[in-house]
């Protein structure tokens, strides 16, 4: 059960290619790169070739000059085998490019949209604090302009993409002024510039995640993106895209556990027959597939206002929750159904139980797009 009746013969081939793709090279390697906890540098090279890196930027800048919405459908399928390498994906293009995209100056957008199109680089968006999570408006990392330059001292959590051995730059937001927030490019080569020890995270285990410290960090005035004290705006527009790309990863792990449930339920056989000729399982299946079909309209939907120009927030917010409600819901009665074989970490349901968490957490807590819809509501 799909939606393909609403894509055109170009972006239908693009998601089969991009299937093949995923089932053929990922899916083989990513119980091994999780295990040990390794970036999947091959595999981000091979993507960068293939152009998914560069889909949504324009043609001039080094992109494919597609739109967001067939950049979504990107992220569904390889989600659907591989979380960690689907989160590269997105946080490369809607946190690291796209606030280039918005923002920059052409000089800007010469100098950084190349390499990161072909995945030659990796760009990170550096937002989150210790002390400022989903109140981002609490950001206490300082930028002071001085005779030409910018100096920042400040500290920055959970930043994905931020210490790969291709991170060329992190986008970070930064107090400039008194009630002012503004975002600084700051190439991750700068003296001051320390990309922490990575996590030890519960799942995303093959993305690349740190907390980041700067010290006296100087870069050029010319490095401000976007106008002076409008960080907080732009970053807000950054986030509202980014959770419709969120949705559609999450979609993605939430069909990847049908998938897995279902040719699991027609092999696996228990009293003589397969189980899934069991109603209590062909039942909890059937669920799984009606969540994710839910969460594939609500962020078809979502991305199509979003191309379309058209204000998009709420639905962004209510595809971000519906489609990370059902990847964690998928994930949890996915393992259920591979009994004692889902709670072994090599299994693909088992990864997407880990992994599928943070998606109720991450750009936007399940309680922010909740606060969200209401507000569009007049509550």
């Amino acid at each position: 059960m799909s939606l393909d009746h609403l894509l055109d013969e170009e972006q239908l081939a693009l998601v089969e290619g991009v299937r093949d793709f995923a089932q053929q090279v990922i899916a083989p390697v990513a119980a091994q790169h999780d295990r040990e906890e390794t970036f999947p540098y091959e595999i981000i090279a091979q993507m960068g070739e293939m152009g998914l890196f560069g889909l949504p930027i324009p043609e001039q800048y080094g992109g494919q000059g597609g739109d967001y919405f067939t950049l979504c459908l990107v992220l569904e399928e390889v989600a659907k085998v591989d979380q960690s390498v689907a989160i590269t994906l997105e946080a490369g293009v809607s946190l690291g490019m796209m606030p280039l995209v918005k923002f920059g100056t052409d000089e800007q957008k010469q100098q950084w949209l190349p390499d990161l199109s072909d995945a030659k680089t990796l760009a990170a968006f550096g937002l989150t604090e210790p002390g400022a999570g989903s109140d981002a408006g609490g950001t206490q990392t300082r930028a002071i302009l001085d005779d030409g330059m910018w100096t920042i001292n400040g500290n920055k959590e959970f930043i994905t993409n931020s210490g790969t051995d291709i991170t060329a730059m992190v986008t970070v937001t930064a107090v400039t002024g008194p009630d002012e927030i503004s975002t600084i490019i700051v190439p991750t080569d700068t003296p001051g510039f320390t990309a922490e020890p990575a996590y030890d995270k519960v799942g995303w285990n093959a993305s690349d995640t740190h907390p980041l410290t700067l010290t006296d960090v100087q870069v050029p005035e010319t490095n401000l993106l976007g106008e002076r004290g409008r960080g907080f705006a732009n970053f807000l527009d950054i986030l509202d895209e980014g959770r419709v790309a969120i949705a559609a990863l999450a979609t993605g792990a939430a069909q990847g556990c049908v998938d897995e449930a279902v040719a699991y339920a027609k092999t696996r056989t228990s009293f003589g027959r397969p189980i899934g000729d069991n109603q209590g399982i062909s039942f909890k299946i059937a669920r799984m597939q009606a969540r994710a079909y839910a969460a594939r309209a609500a962020y078809y939907a979502a991305a199509k206002k979003l191309v379309a120009g058209k204000p998009f927030k709420t639905e962004a917010a209510i595809a971000k929750m519906v489609a990370s409600e059902a990847a964690m819901d998928n994930a949890r009665d996915a393992t259920q159904v591979f009994g004692g074989y889902g709670f072994m970490n090599e299994s693909l349901v088992a990864r997407h139980y880990r992994d599928s968490k943070i998606l109720e957490i991450g750009e936007g807590t399940t309680e922010v797009q909740l606060m969200l819809i209401a507000r569009s509501l007049g509550l």
